[in-house]
């Protein structure tokens, strides 16, 4: 968004872990959404780009969108063992959302595991569409 210094901010919820996504496109609220979602789970500066995995999201609305690009992400990041750093998107339209993601395999040696997240959820999951951008609120489960 124009004026906006970040990328996301992390919120306090009893609970879960949340945070605030920001973006000029729908493209960038996804990516940013995603780094918000990788910083959460690891120490993101320790993180090389060694491998590339292509992801694909659907939804019937920007809500269930971003909610299946960052549960995509997530299952693969799990069911592999991956430390991701970066997300991007190459194509977005139709309810569909097209990209990739960048990082490498957990090295305990190496990386530094945040917070463990089990799902993301559709509580209060939230996003607002601005003249000058767009924002998501989003809470996992952990």
């Amino acid at each position: 968004m124009r004026g906006v210094t970040k990328a996301f901010e992390i919120i306090e919820h009893p609970a879960d872990v949340g945070f605030i996504a920001y973006g000029g496109t729908l493209s960038e609220l996804l990516e940013n959404a995603a780094l918000a979602l990788m910083s959460l789970g690891c120490e993101l500066e320790r993180i090389e780009e060694r491998e590339r995995r292509e992801i694909r999201a659907s939804g019937a609305d920007e809500e269930s969108l971003l909610f299946d690009w960052l549960a995509e992400i997530l299952a693969m990041a799990d069911a592999e063992g991956l430390a991701l750093r970066r997300a991007e998107v190459t194509r977005i339209g139709e309810g569909v959302a097209h990209g990739a993601v960048y990082g490498e395999k957990f090295d305990k040696a190496r990386h530094r595991a945040g917070t463990y997240i089990k799902a993301v959820t559709y509580h209060q999951l939230a996003i607002e569409r601005f003249a000058t951008g767009w924002k998501a609120t989003v809470y996992l489960d952990v």
